[in-house]
């Protein structure tokens, strides 16, 4: 039996940061039809979904009876933010096998409307490392991340400037996003126009040595995506943009490790194996933006830059849309300046299929393969490192 190809065919990111009124289903399902009707197909050709929990316990059945669907293969594999990576990656199995030929993945988050915590996790309940060794001395979310990009600047000399930089060409694309502009007005961010690296360094520091415009915004948001066969991309609206190839990998705290290298390290080269190309072939870099660190460590593991050289890797613009030599990176704002309802892996999916379209508004000329890495859990300590490369005919 021949494998078949992989294709994300339809694509919808629900517009809103800020939804009080609407419930994460509502969002999930809005997303989902939008996407569906993006690619032209209808509910009744979903036959694969992939869901990451968001809305409660036996998602995969909740999801499926909301949606008024009888999927084939229901895959609820919840690892934080990278959860969209692992979905494409499954959904690239699952059609290769012949087990599924329309895929959809949906988010819905009202994390800012409920004033909820992101990314916090549970600490309750029976014993885990984390709680065992972690949660008793007070390290929290941002301490995690904190303690990475002060190892960083300790055995590289990374500098606060060269980490500003980071956040500096974020908003240079959030302010050619015109849906990024409205979130970071109603989220009632002071700056809404472009930032400099001496904004960046004078914000309010959070935990040192990060500032407030190096983390990332706490927003409402979802969005959807449709993964189809070869042979049902052919017949549909947009030209496919085409999984090529996958990675995922875990890491989590121990004696011998070094938290300044995260799980990317392995499912970045998975990836680049699999689609049989190299990071100078990248055009387009979608990758996980928690904190500005998250960002430059991910350079690195995903071989954009050598160990340590991330951040002369950053400065200087290098990463702007317009700028050539070097991959265009979370060219719709990344979750630093447009959202980040709690679980982002699913916007990088979307912007990185904008731009193999030719439809980002911080559009690439020419862009022909693009990387999604999503991060999920905590880049100092237990994280999922989901990889997916993509490209256009």
């Amino acid at each position: 039996m021949s494998l078949r190809r992989a294709a994300i065919a339809g694509i919808h990111e629900y517009p809103d940061r800020l939804t009080p009124g609407m419930s994460r289903l509502q969002i999930k399902a809005v997303s989902a039809g939008r996407a569906l009707a993006d690619a032209g197909l209808h509910w009744s050709d979903v036959d694969a979904l992939y869901d990451a929990g968001e809305v409660g316990p036996m998602s995969g059945i909740a999801v499926a009876e909301y949606f008024g669907v009888t999927p084939r293969v229901i895959d609820t594999t919840a690892v934080g933010g990278s959860s969209y990576e692992f979905h494409a990656a499954h959904a690239m199995r699952d059609i290769a096998a012949g087990r599924a030929r329309v895929a959809l993945l949906t988010y819905g988050s009202t994390a800012r409307s409920e004033s909820r915590a992101i990314g916090t996790g549970g600490r309750a309940g029976q014993a885990t490392p984390a709680s065992s060794m972690e949660t008793p001395y007070g390290l929290n979310l941002i301490a995690n991340y904190a303690l990475v990009a002060r190892r960083h600047m300790h055995e590289y000399g990374t500098t606060p400037e060269q980490l500003a930089e980071i956040a500096v060409t974020a908003r240079a694309h959030a302010v050619r996003n015109p849906e990024a502009v409205a979130a970071l007005k109603s989220l009632g961010i002071r700056h809404t126009g472009e930032i400099t690296i001496d904004d960046v360094l004078s914000s309010r520091q959070i935990a040192d040595p990060l500032h407030l415009l190096e983390c990332c915004m706490v927003s409402d948001g979802g969005g959807a995506v449709v993964i189809v066969a070869d042979d049902v991309a052919r017949d549909l609206r947009h030209p496919p943009v085409w999984l090529l190839g996958a990675g995922e990998a875990v890491g989590y705290p121990g004696n011998d490790r070094d938290i300044t290298t995260s799980a990317a390290a392995r499912s970045g080269p998975a990836a680049f194996a699999e689609a049989g190309l190299a990071p100078t072939d990248i055009d387009i870099a979608m990758i996980y933006d928690s904190f500005t660190i998250t960002v430059l460590t991910l350079l690195e593991d995903l071989g954009f830059a050598e160990k340590g050289g991330g951040g002369t890797f950053a400065v200087g613009g290098r990463l702007r849309w317009d700028r050539p030599g070097a991959p265009a990176l979370n060219t719709d704002g990344g979750g630093l300046s447009s959202n980040h309802p709690g679980m982002r892996g699913i916007f990088l999916l979307i912007e990185a299929t904008r731009q193999l379209r030719g439809e980002s508004t911080s559009q690439v000329p020419g862009a022909r393969h693009a990387i999604a890495h999503g991060n999920g859990g905590l880049l100092g300590t237990r994280h999922a490192a989901g990889t997916i490369i993509l490209g256009k005919d």
